[in-house]
């Protein structure tokens, strides 16, 4: 039997990159066969996005369909309370050992959220594999976004050899850990003590001995950094306008600011980047958050 949903289209070269992206936002409608176009694998999804289109697809025999939910590792983050529905998840998925539901939201200046464990064992606590690296995650502990990853690899393809690069709120490292094969140094800086244990295990993990852990508040990094550079990240999609003026404080001219926020309209930011000095900048959108939210990023040359 053939159904109709929405489908994302790549190379069949990125299929399986395709795959594991769709399958840790837990997007992937695993009921459907991936269908074979050309060149080209069209992959079912459970919702539009900005690159979909409708497909007929073919049903996967005997799949009962799974509630919707995120991987992040061997954790699945469910979107509803419901324990028969995440027994079918683990049951479905051999490689998951915990599903959990959040009870509260991203909340504080650590970006934490609480959980409860629907199924399976007791734990935040997982390890994820991205592009060759390994993270050791607590989802309640330190902040984790593993939707991120294709962006990561996007900021890695920009980097140049020897570079500079500043990751103002770090959290476990996925981002200064990515850069660091390029990079001379990655100063990677966040303010929770937590997220700071886990980066160091994740920097002795990944072997990263050019990322440099710092535990500080980033407002005070002009008193501890002697250094300016040649990439900042910014991923504190929450709060990150007020640090700005900091990011641009460490940029070299010719630099690139990587600036992530939550934005309910195009530009939203752009008086204030430009303000500040950023005249050369590309927005673009990352992921929908909320029917009237999405996550941007807006690249910022510095020219001078």
């Amino acid at each position: 039997m053939t159904a109709e949903q929405w489908g994302v289209r790549v190379p069949a070269r990125q299929g399986e990159e395709m795959r594991q992206s769709l399958l840790r936002e837990g997007t992937l409608d695993c009921t459907l066969r991936v269908l074979r176009s050309g060149g080209d694998l069209v992959f079912p999804v459970i919702a539009e996005r900005e690159e979909t289109e409708r497909y007929l697809f073919e049903e996967q025999p005997g799949r009962e369909g799974l509630a919707r939910h995120e991987l992040v590792g061997g954790i699945a983050i469910m979107h509803e309370d419901d324990p028969a529905g995440a027994a079918r998840i683990l049951a479905a998925r051999p490689s998951l050992h915990t599903v959990l539901v959040p009870t509260s939201e991203v909340e504080g200046i650590f970006r934490t959220r609480t959980f409860a464990v629907l199924a399976g064992t007791d734990t935040t606590r997982t390890e994820v594999m991205e592009h060759g690296h390994r993270f050791v995650v607590n989802l309640a502990g330190a902040y984790f976004s593993a939707r991120l990853s294709t962006e990561r690899q996007r900021i890695a393809g920009m980097t140049g050899k020897g570079e500079l690069v500043l990751d103002m709120f770090a959290g476990v490292g996925p981002f200064a850990i990515t850069l660091a094969p390029k990079a001379a140094l990655v100063v990677a800086v966040d303010l929770n003590p937590r997220a700071v244990t886990l980066l160091l295990e994740n920097i002795r993990k990944n072997r990263a001995a050019n990322v440099l852990p710092v535990l500080a508040d980033a407002r005070h990094l002009e008193k501890i950094l002697p250094w300016r550079f040649d990439r900042v990240v910014m991923n504190l999609p929450l709060a990150g306008t007020e640090f700005l003026p900091d990011a641009f404080r460490f940029i070299r001219p010719g630099g690139t600011i990587h600036f992530y926020s939550l934005v309910s309209r195009e530009g939203e930011h752009l008086d204030r980047i430009r303000e500040l000095g950023g005249t050369d900048v590309t927005e673009r959108v990352v992921r929908s958050y909320s029917p009237v939210h999405w996550h941007a990023v807006y690249d910022i040359v510095v020219t001078g």
